[in-house]
């Protein structure tokens, strides 16, 4: 451990040590006269304020004071002098803290005689050095958008706006929905359960009454009206129904009515819902729309890759101490994420086991991208300014359906705004490093060809099936 021997600070003696990865240990020698005169200066105070019988105010001789008031006029002293002689240490020798020194009053004694000395360890920033943040290489994707993919959003709206019209022949199909009456086994439940007119989604991975079927397509294709069809489902014990939760399910399916979805029509009802006067708007509509998701997805692929060189290129230890609180604090988030879920307690605690394991790591990477940010926002001379904050909240507050005064004030009172402004201020200053970076564009990987989905054997059911669909 080196030590360094700093010069007085005022009528102070300070020596600054290293005391482990972003850790100072500060030592503090107060002489003997600058306790004397803050004895003196708190005295004549006293003298000032208390009347003692006997004596006129502010008549009252030192010794019959310091007989009545010494143990408490000497505590007195001791903390102003320990507060004073550490804030002007920090600020004297620009040591950047990232939390207030820790002192132990209680145990430190004003000397009778002598000089006052006492430490204490500070949690400081890292230091260290910044790589180029000028020319940064980055690749971009050419992204277009074409004709396919707007004759594919077209026919995804005409389904979200279809309609499930009875089938007059023909069997199950995948996608289709179908009405059925299920008839439900549940291990170690007495009896059977019964509905009627249940809606049931063909899909791989679906639902039966709430109860989750791995393979669903497999189990319904090709059945007809009036034909039953029967399997047994393994339910995660993950699964948030806590009737079925890690237990065997017997299921039978008789199917009273098949539907398939019939697309809307590209007529005039259809142009009016989306406020187009005809198909060719309809289409620069859409083009417009997915040109900004692909400008979106673009600038966040470059981000990512101004991120990652700031990371790889960039070396400091962190405050052990301030990654434990990070890592307790994420880990808190997501505790409140899987209660807003209704997750039931079985399932928080082990997906909680599984987060306690990456939280460490995440918090390494969030408070070491912070450090980066705030010397690079130093460096490039980036602030945030409170118009710049005011309309960001705007934005979100469209977003919410909020006012956006109302979203300022709750943000303000759950300690969220100071967050907000850090990441505006950091993207802020992605967006300052890229129009500097050497951009490359590069043609996009071609998406494989879909194969026609062939029915594989059938399997326990997985994790997966535990996730509802929407």
């Amino acid at each position: 451990m080196g030590e360094e021997q700093q010069p007085k600070t005022s009528a102070n003696i300070v020596t600054i040590e290293d005391a482990g990865p972003c850790k100072k240990k500060v030592i503090i020698e107060v002489p003997e006269e600058t306790i004397k005169k803050a004895t003196d200066e708190q005295y004549n105070t006293l003298r000032k304020e208390v009347v003692l019988p006997g004596f006129r105010k502010g008549r009252a001789p030192r010794r019959l004071l310091e007989k009545r008031f010494g143990k408490e006029t000497s505590e007195q002293v001791k903390l102003k002098l320990l507060a004073d002689a550490s804030e002007a240490a920090v600020k004297d020798k620009k040591i950047d803290i990232l939390s207030d020194p820790d002192i132990e009053f209680e145990k430190l004694e004003l000397p009778a005689q002598g000089s006052l000395k006492f430490d204490f360890v500070v949690e400081v920033r890292p230091e260290f050095e910044l790589p180029l943040l000028e020319g940064i290489q980055v690749t971009k994707t050419r992204l277009e958008v074409t004709d396919e993919q707007i004759d594919r959003e077209i026919e995804h709206l005409r389904r979200w706006t279809g309609v499930w019209t009875p089938k007059d022949e023909g069997t199950v199909e995948l996608q289709d929905q179908i009405i059925a009456d299920v008839l439900l086994k549940i291990e170690g439940v007495e009896g059977e359960t019964k509905l009627d007119n249940v809606e049931v989604y063909v899909r791989p991975h679906g639902f039966v009454a709430l109860v989750p079927v791995e393979n669903l397509d497999e189990v319904l294709t090709d059945a007809g009206v009036g034909d039953t069809r029967q399997t047994t489902v393994e339910v995660p014990k993950t699964y948030f129904r806590e009737e079925y939760r890690g237990k065997k399910v017997d299921v039978q399916i008789t199917v009273r009515e098949i539907k398939w979805l019939k697309p809307a029509e590209l007529d005039e009802n259809f142009l009016r819902r989306y406020s187009a006067g005809n198909e060719n708007e309809l289409r620069e509509k859409i083009r417009d729309t997915l040109q900004g998701q692909l400008q979106t997805r673009a600038r966040t692929e470059m981000s990512e890759q101004i991120y990652k060189y700031l990371l790889d290129n960039t070396n400091f230890d962190l405050p052990v101490d301030i990654v434990a609180k990070q890592a307790t604090t994420l880990l808190q988030r997501q505790y409140v994420t899987l209660l807003d879920r209704g997750l039931a307690r079985d399932q928080i605690d082990e997906q909680m086991e599984q987060l306690r394991a990456s939280s460490e790591e995440q918090a390494k990477e969030q408070l070491k991208t912070f450090f980066i940010i705030d010397k690079v926002a130093d460096k490039l001379g980036v602030e945030v300014t409170d118009e710049e904050i005011n309309g960001h909240i705007a934005q979100v507050a469209v977003r919410r359906g909020q006012r956006p005064e109302k979203l300022r004030e709750n943000m303000e009172r759950d300690g969220s705004l100071a967050q907000f402004k850090l990441e505006v201020r950091q993207d802020k200053c992605i967006a300052k490093l890229l129009e500097s970076a050497k951009i490359t564009e590069k043609e996009p990987e071609k998406e494989p060809e879909k194969q026609p989905k062939k029915t594989p054997k059938a399997k326990k059911p997985s994790k997966k099936s535990a996730k509802a669909e929407s």
